[in-house]
């Protein structure tokens, strides 16, 4: 696939003004295509990096430790794929470690790589774990994501206040309850709490 230039991309944007039904050349819209042109760059920079090289620096002086490590609360910004309208919210990230841990801002930046990429949130949730298991190779990941969607909220059936959970639980987090019980409890088990 070719990517478009950003003329090409500005071109569509003014179009798609003019589709709308205003005039692309009156003076508060007379730079938009520029802007969302740019907007767009930022939001979608996520085709642009590589979660994986993310997660190949690890340390391994860890003293034995071998009990979960947890981020939680990694607040992020995506875009859904239906209908280009934002999608935010929180992703909990964790891992049984074996030998090696990363660094934590890593994590971080997994979620952010997959969230600034067009999403569908199951998809994106899947995506997190199965980068850190196929990198790390802990002994389990478990992933939870709890997100609003716009294209629910401000089209469609118009229902605010509504947060989707969606989990992957890999390894030990799928085979142990005990394990999967100790890390919602940590995160603070989204299923039994509403919209903070």
């Amino acid at each position: 696939m070719t990517r478009p230039t950003r003329e090409e991309a500005e071109k569509a944007v003014h179009t798609l003004l003019r589709w709308a039904g205003d005039d692309p050349a009156r003076e508060g819209l007379k730079d938009t295509p520029a802007r969302v042109a740019k907007a767009f760059e930022d939001w979608f920079s996520g085709y642009g990096q590589d979660p994986e090289a993310y997660l190949a620096r690890t340390f391994e002086e860890i003293e034995g430790y071998d009990d979960m490590v947890i981020l939680k609360d990694i607040r992020f910004e995506s875009h859904c794929e239906h209908h280009l309208a934002p999608i935010i919210g929180r992703a909990h990230v964790g891992y049984l470690p074996t030998s090696r841990v990363v660094g934590i801002s890593k994590l971080a930046r997994v979620v952010e790589a997959y969230a600034r990429r067009l999403q569908v949130q199951e998809k994106m949730n899947a995506q997190i774990a199965n980068t850190i298991e196929k990198v790390l190779k802990p002994k389990g990941v478990a992933v939870v994501i709890e997100a609003g969607h716009q294209c629910m909220t401000t089209r469609g059936v118009h229902k605010t206040g509504v947060t989707m959970v969606t989990s992957t639980m890999l390894g030990d987090f799928r085979s142990n309850s005990d394990t999967r019980r100790e890390f919602l409890d940590i995160i603070g088990n989204p299923a039994s709490r509403t919209e903070r």
